[in-house]
C-alpha cells in the first residue's frame, strides 16, 4: 500500500470558501485527474465547504490527500464539530434539511463520489468521507478481508509528515508498520521514511526483526518510535512488537454488543536508531470477526474510548480514523491514526 500525507485546509469561516475550493481544484488537477472528475470534486468540495459555515460556527478542517502511487484518485474528508445529527441516513435524502435550504446538499456528495461513508452524532460532529477515483482505477483492495484507513497530517505550518507508515497485503496476510520520527519537520520525515523503506524492501513475519532491521538502518538519523504487526488471516493471529511511545489498542467482537472490550498494544522503551533494549520479542493475540486495530503516534491523546461513539465500529476505516483525529488531535505535533478492520 503506497502512503499519501493529507493536505490540511481549515475553514474557519465562510470568508475562507472561495480560496479552500480553489486550492483543492488545483491539488486534484495536479493529481492528473480529468476535467470532469475534478468537476465532481468541485462539487462535493463546494457542497462542503458550504455545510461547514452553515454547521460548524467554530469551524472545520478538509483533509485532502491522493490514493495510491501511482495516482488512482483523491479522497477528501470534512471534519464539522459542529452540533451533529441524530438521524444521518434521514439527512441523505433529498428534502430534507436542519437549516432550512433545499436539502440537496448530501444527497449531491453521496451521487458524485465513489466511495462515501458518513458519521454523525450529536455529542460528536459530523465526518464525511468521499473518494474519487480516475475513470480506469479500481477502489477495490487486493485483500478483502482486511480494511485499512488512516489520517496522515503534519504538524500544523509544518510541509512534511514526521509520522509515516506502510501496509503491504498478500492474499492471506498483512504486513503493516507505524513511525513516529522524533520531533517534527524535515529531519522527523526523513527518520520514519528511511524506516518505511526498510520495512517494504523486504518484508517479514517476525515484527521483531522488522524492527532490529529498521534500528540498524536509521541509526544516521534523528531516529524514531515504532510499531511491526504481521497478521496471519489462515490463523486468525496478530503478532506485533512496539519500541518507544507508539499507542494503540485491540478490539474484540464484544463490541458489537456495547462492550468495548479492548487489549492495549505493549511497547517497549527506546528509540530505534539509537537505544533498544538488548532483547525484545513479539507479542501475540487473536485476530478475527470484527476485530479492529487502531495503532497511533503521540500526536493523538492517549485516552479515548471507543465506546463513546456509538456504531462507529460498523463504518470505513478512514471514517473511525477521523472520528479519532477530530476529537483527540493535539494539532501541536505531527499525527498519524492508523486503522486496521476485518471485513471477515
Amino acid at each position: 500500500m503506497d502512503v499519501n500525507q493529507h493536505h490540511r485546509f481549515t475553514v474557519p469561516d465562510r470568508s475562507f470558501a472561495s480560496l479552500v475550493k480553489k486550492d483543492i481544484a488545483r491539488l486534484a488537477e495536479s493529481f492528473a485527474l480529468s476535467a470532469a472528475e475534478v468537476g465532481k470534486v468541485n462539487i462535493i468540495v463546494s457542497e462542503l465547504v458550504s455545510n461547514l459555515s452553515k454547521h460548524s460556527p467554530q469551524g472545520g478542517e478538509l483533509l485532502v490527500k491522493a490514493i495510491g502511487k501511482p495516482i488512482r484518485g483523491i479522497e477528501i474528508i470534512c471534519l464539522d464539530s459542529g452540533p451533529g445529527m441524530r438521524e444521518p441516513e434521514r439527512m441523505l435524502e433529498d428534502g430534507v434539511s436542519t437549516y432550512g435550504s433545499a436539502g440537496e446538499g448530501l444527497g449531491a456528495i453521496r451521487r458524485q463520489s465513489d466511495i462515501f461513508d458518513m458519521y454523525s452524532h450529536p455529542d460528536v460532529g459530523t465526518i464525511i468521507v468521499s473518494q474519487v477515483f480516475k475513470s480506469k482505477s479500481k477502489g477495490a483492495s487486493i485483500n478483502a478481508h482486511i480494511e485499512i484507513g488512516s489520517i496522515l497530517v503534519p504538524k500544523p505550518k509544518e510541509v512534511d509528515c514526521g509520522d509515516g507508515f506502510a501496509v503491504i497485503k498478500k492474499e492471506h496476510a498483512v504486513f503493516l508498520l507505524a513511525m513516529d520520527g522524533l520531533g517534527h519537520g524535515a529531519y522527523a520525515h526523513e527518520a520514519a521514511q528511511q524506516a518505511v523503506e526498510t520495512f517494504c524492501k523486504q518484508p517479514v513475519s517476525d515484527p521483531a526483526s522488522a524492527l532490529r532491521a529498521i534500528h540498524e538502518n536509521i541509526k544516521r538519523t534523528r531516529g524514531a518510535v515504532g510499531f511491526a504487526a504481521f497478521i496471519d488471516i489462515r490463523n486468525n493471529t496478530i503478532s506485533y512488537c512496539g519500541i518507544g511511545n507508539i499507542a494503540g489498542k485491540l478490539f474484540s467482537p464484544q463490541l458489537v454488543a456495547g462492550n468495548a472490550t479492548y487489549k492495549n498494544v505493549i511497547s517497549y522503551n527506546g528509540i530505534l536508531g539509537h537505544n533498544v533494549p538488548g532483547s525484545f520479542s513479539n507479542h501475540s493475540l487473536e485476530w478475527g470477526r470484527n476485530k479492529l486495530l487502531i495503532v497511533h503516534s503521540d500526536g493523538l491523546k492517549s485516552r479515548w474510548e471507543l465506546g463513546k461513539y456509538p456504531n462507529l465500529h460498523r463504518h470505513m476505516a478512514t471514517t473511525i480514523a477521523a472520528v479519532l483525529y477530530m476529537s483527540h488531535s493535539r494539532h501541536t505535533d505531527d499525527t498519524l491514526v492508523l486503522v486496521c478492520k476485518s471485513k471477515i
